[in-house]
């Protein structure tokens, strides 16, 4: 399991990452962004959410990062890293984060909060996986998974108003 990292250099990489889902909101894709840091705080591999670009549905942010990491990292490195991400991962990212070894993990907007945001009079019910990342974490408690957030969250849900 990773070291903690300090609350500043939390911030530092939570920031990024909020900047990285605005760069894909840019791009034409969902706002969701997320990357890999080691335990000094040092960025390892950045990625954003390409469901539209890439015509698939599963290519969310964490799930790009993840698949980028095996290329660049070794299973070292990977299980050492955080994963910090602008919006808590939903369970589809959660599986894919505890299955590649990654054991902390950061979050801005907390996935309840994003699926308020979705709904709307016209869309009362959004298709939305409204499950809490620790809860698919904890189906495994000999592999624990820390997981730390909501962090400066209004920063966080920034990058999504007015996008749902």
């Amino acid at each position: 399991m990773a070291a903690p990292l300090s609350p500043d250099d939390m911030t530092r990489l939570m920031r990024r990452a909020i900047a990285l889902a605005k760069s894909a909101r840019a791009a034409g894709n969902h706002p969701f962004g997320a990357l890999l840091s080691d335990d000094s705080g040092q960025i390892l591999i950045e990625a954003q959410n390409t469901v539209e670009t890439d015509s698939d549905v599963t290519c969310h942010a964490e799930r790009n990062l993840i698949s980028a990491s095996y290329a660049k990292l070794s299973e070292d490195q990977r299980r050492a890293a955080i994963l910090v991400t602008s919006t808590e991962p939903c369970a589809m990212c959660a599986g894919a984060i505890f299955w590649a070894g990654i054991r902390t993990v950061l979050y801005g907007l907390k996935e309840s909060h994003l699926t308020a945001m979705c709904q709307t009079p016209t869309n009362p019910s959004p298709m939305v996986l409204n499950m809490p990342c620790t809860d698919v974490f904890n189906t495994c408690p000999g592999h624990p998974t820390t997981v730390i957030g909501p962090l400066i969250e209004d920063e966080a849900r920034a990058a999504h108003e007015g996008f749902w």
